[in-house]
């Protein structure tokens, strides 16, 4: 049948003075197609310009419409690397005026023309990956491909569509939604991080090519957000590792956003084995009732994000996330489908309108219902297209001024009161029928008296987590409420410590087990809300990761610090568990989490001192470095060799150094090196000592500090090495002694006093110790010193401000200068030991008065900086903490109240101040403080 026999209905034009325009442009075609094409024109200036621009062929289109589209979607399967960009867009071009007049005169239904243009989008986007792929294989930039290697599977690399894209659903202006991955199988372990490189470039010149908006317009707009912690992971990330990331830490929006997803592009097979993979993740077997919840919160957060809320007016109304609009129906309707679709197969449908049908069919959504949300969506959706199609925009809100009305009533061909009328019941008639499944008036939640006074709009929502859905759960949980909503209560901001609790109870997998350890152990309890009541830093991790309380359950964690050397070999063994190098650093992750958990939880409960907890958390980083090295190494070399020579050593100065961090310290490392005079490694890939040992470093920095899915290790400096940010971040063993014999500034022997190594061969550390020594005994200008000395104390003063109020570390007489005072003393007598208290005691650069004022003024510093990291990550504020904070300053510091920590801060402070000036100036090298 020809497409004017197919017309229904058509535009009628609201600016009738283009309409001779199309006239004059197309005057053999029958009047009912010239109606549709004047009326079109005269709404649309953007599609008028198509018409213009693609008039003879669309005149061919017009005789057979779905075979000139198939058309365009060969040319583009077809067309030259050379030209590929003006190729893409003149195809954009044709079907964007194909399926618009397709849509408007009623001759493709909804899913024709959404089909066609998400037809296109799988085009253009196969077609520039492969491009791009190739383009990277030919410039030798993936390992083991060449250009005659890369077929239509990209060499592994493939695209997730996402949302509507990949349910065939796109809107006439969509950005398409994608996730690419590669499948990390098809390359070496060793290969695996250049090959990842390769496909991030063809990503990025494939979504440019895509996406540019040039004079030729643009082919769509693209958005690769929706991967895996897509704030911190590269655009291409290995499938394994997506796969791992959702195992782990796969939230219900993401469950929902892979309903609709499907491999568009690269390799298809490789795309749909990990879209299998993800089955049990996006389909549990349970009735996942939760998930009505998290749909409900998900939508007031757009609502209250787009300041969507409110009563319905058409003016400026959000046809998609208004209320009424057509994204309920697809939450309503993608909600039942999670629900129910990991029991049924046969409710796994992308598409919306395919998802209602089925949950219809299966008793899930009464028919009624079906049929009434079916034809709103339709309709809704045709709206949507009109809005776009006036000026290829990406807007889904109605005109706001009445001319915009009339143009878009015109382009709808109706008349404008039944028009609104009609368009009004329609957003009332979605939202009473989605609002009530999601928030239903009768809804409530277990709550007893212990509530009162609590926002109950929280504890209601508590008997949808998977913790309480079993009877026996809600039985447990029931008896432990009040005493635990009682203690909530008593905490000095008990809505923070309800949310905080809130987030807890909502991660946790399953609850009898806990709930009946809370009834027979009262403290876990108390443990639980005084993180909640106290420490926003751990009641974070906490909320974050759940999981870690499993480590509080197993019965050690209150067992005594078992030291650096243990903890290095618990964590060798549980990386030489895992295969995959990637896991090990996760795992390394994880580990090291609990650990720093336990260390803080000690702390909070005054377990430990604030001296013993410096310690364990040096001990930590000490034992996660001695363990991560040799697995970098390893998996380093099996590109490259071994180590050439002796290897190298990781050297820790500063905090480490002296064997004392905070719960949020960084640690300042160097990498020395010994090659012996080896030319080159011995690999499949030999390098040259520096540049082996270059690379080695940085993997090391990269093992420690990329966030991958488990989060980052530790941040870590190497600015302290030799030549600082300018020289290569790995010093040679004989440039190292080289320099520090004859370029070497104080400061930087004063650093050697705190050095130590922490991983690495114990030949070349041994080493590396004598000549740390030897540095510190030589003979030195004690004047010369103490002048570098207040030298390097004003230029900190005056870089480096006090963070707030109670800045502990920087500052007159603050930690920083006490240290440097210690260095001084230890260098000025030639002592070789790291610690502050022992480095005070050397020689007779300080009087023993000094001594007693620095120690004293050392220990409130430390207590002060090291609680105050615990509680928040922010510079210390005692009235945004909290008094359930400020107790365990005052625990701490041994001092209660803010003009006593006043007095003691000012004094302290003032005291060593005065300890290193006197000594100063004993020194020959009077200051000015």
């Amino acid at each position: 049948m020809s497409f004017s026999a197919r017309l229904t209905r058509a535009p009628r034009a609201f600016d009738p003075e283009r309409t001779a325009e199309t006239g004059a442009l197309f005057p053999e075609q029958p009047a009912e197609v010239r109606e549709l094409l004047g009326g079109t024109a005269g709404c649309s200036g953007y599609l008028l310009g198509l018409m213009q621009k693609e008039a003879e062929w669309l005149r061919g289109a017009l005789e057979a419409p779905e075979a000139s589209r198939d058309g365009v979607l060969a040319d583009v399967a077809d067309a030259p690397v050379d030209g590929l960009g003006p190729a893409l867009r003149q195809a954009k071009r044709r079907m964007a005026l194909l399926v618009a007049l397709a849509d408007l005169g009623g001759v493709w239904a909804l899913e024709e023309v959404t089909g066609s243009l998400t037809a296109l989008a799988d085009a253009a986007c196969a077609r520039a990956l492969r491009s791009a792929v190739e383009t990277e294989a030919r410039r030798k930039r993936l390992p083991g491909l060449a250009p005659e290697d890369i077929d239509g599977a990209c060499g592994g690399l493939f695209a997730l569509a996402m949302g509507k894209m990949g349910a065939h659903e796109l809107n006439y202006s969509s950005d398409i939604d994608l996730i690419c991955l590669f499948d990390e199988t098809r390359f070496d372990a060793a290969e695996r991080g250049e090959a990842r490189a390769g496909f991030v470039r063809a990503v990025r010149a494939a979504m440019a090519l895509i996406s540019e908006n040039t004079a030729e317009g643009y082919v769509f707009r693209t958005d690769l957000r929706l991967r895996p912690d897509a704030a911190v992971t590269p655009i291409v990330m290995a499938a394994e590792a997506a796969e791992r990331y959702y195992e782990s830490f796969g939230r219900t929006w993401e469950r929902a956003a892979y309903v609709k997803a499907r491999a568009c592009a690269g390799d298809i097979a490789a795309g749909g084995r990990f879209l299998a993979a993800l089955t049990p993740f996006v389909w549990r077997r349970h009735l996942d009732f939760a998930a009505i919840q998290d749909a409900h919160d998900m939508r007031l957060r757009i609502r209250e994000h787009k300041g969507l809320g409110g009563p319905i007016t058409l003016a400026g109304h959000d046809v998609k996330l208004g209320r009424g609009g057509i994204r309920e129906i697809e939450f309503f309707t993608q909600t039942r489908q999670i629900i129910a679709g990991g029991r049924d197969p046969e409710l796994r449908c992308r598409g919306t309108l395919a998802g209602l049908a089925a949950l219809g069919a299966k008793g899930w959504v009464p028919d009624e219902v079906v049929t009434t949300l079916t034809g709103h969506y339709r309709a809704l959706r045709e709206l949507e297209h009109r809005l776009q199609m006036i000026a290829d925009a990406q807007t889904h809100a109605l005109p706001s001024s009445d001319e915009g009305f009339e143009r878009l009533v015109a382009f709808s061909g109706r008349e404008r009161a039944e028009w609104e009328a009609e368009l009004r019941a329609r957003f009332e008639e979605v939202h009473a029928l989605t609002e009530d499944f999601f928030a239903p008036s009768g809804s409530s939640g277990a709550s007893g008296t212990e509530d009162v006074g609590f926002d109950t709009t929280i504890t209601a929502r508590w008997p949808s987590y998977p913790a309480l859905r079993s009877t026996r759960a809600v039985e447990i949980f029931e008896r432990v409420r009040p005493a635990l909503m009682t203690r909530l209560a008593r905490a000095a901001r008990p809505e923070e410590a309800l949310a905080q609790f809130d987030r807890f109870l909502a991660g946790l997998p399953a609850g009898v087990q806990l709930f009946a350890l809370f009834e027979a152990n009262p403290p876990l309890v108390d443990l639980i809300v005084d993180i909640a009541a106290t420490s926003a830093a751990l009641a974070e991790h906490l909320s974050r990761h759940p999981g870690t309380l499993d480590a509080v359950l197993g019965g050690s964690f209150f067992a005594a610090w078992p030291g650096a050397s243990a903890l290095a070999e618990e964590l060798a063994r549980l990386m030489a568990g895992e295969a995959d190098y990637e896991r090990k650093l996760d795992a390394a992750r994880r580990w090291k989490k609990e650990w720093h958990f336990r260390i803080g939880v000690h702390h909070l409960r005054a377990l430990a001192t604030p001296e013993e907890v410096g310690a364990q958390y040096a001990d930590l980083a000490e034992a996660t470095l001695a363990a991560l090295w040799p697995a970098v190494t390893a998996e380093f070399s099996v590109r490259h060799g071994p180590p050439p020579g002796r290897g190298a050593v990781v050297l820790a100065l500063g905090s480490l150094g002296a064997g004392r961090l905070h719960a949020t310290s960084d640690l300042d490392l160097i990498v020395i090196y010994d090659a012996q005079g080896a030319e080159a490694s011995e690999g499949r890939r030999p390098l040259p000592p520096r540049t082996y040992f270059a690379r080695l470093t940085q993997a090391l920095l990269t093992a420690l500090t990329a966030p991958m899915a488990e989060g980052r290790l530790y941040e870590a400096d190497m600015r302290l090495r030799p030549s600082g940010r300018q020289g290569p971040v790995a010093t040679s063993w004989a440039a190292f002694r080289s320099y520090q014999r004859e370029e070497a500034w104080t400061w930087e022997h004063l650093a050697l006093t705190r050095a130590r190594t922490v991983a690495g061969p114990p030949e070349l550390a041994a080493d590396v110790e004598t000549f740390r020594r030897e540095i510190i005994a030589g003979a030195r200008d004690r004047a010369a010193l103490a002048r570098d000395l207040c030298g390097m104390r004003d230029r900190l003063r005056a870089a480096k401000p006090p963070h707030g109020r109670w800045d502990a570390k920087l500052g007159p007489g603050r930690l920083q200068e006490i240290e440097l005072a210690g260095q001084a003393a230890a260098l000025s007598a030639g002592l070789p030991e790291r610690g502050l208290a022992a480095q005070l005691e050397a020689g007779d650069f300080l009087t023993k008065g000094e001594r007693d004022a620095l120690l004293a003024a050392q220990r409130f510093f430390w207590a002060l900086q090291a609680v105050s990291r615990l509680l928040s990550s922010r510079p210390l504020d005692l009235g945004e903490i909290g008094l359930g904070a400020c107790e365990v300053i005052w625990q701490d510091l041994g001092l209660r109240g803010e003009a006593a920590l006043a007095a003691a801060y000012a004094g302290h402070g003032e005291a060593a101040a005065a300890a290193i000036d006197a000594a100063l100036a004993r020194a020959g090298a009077p200051c000015n403080g």
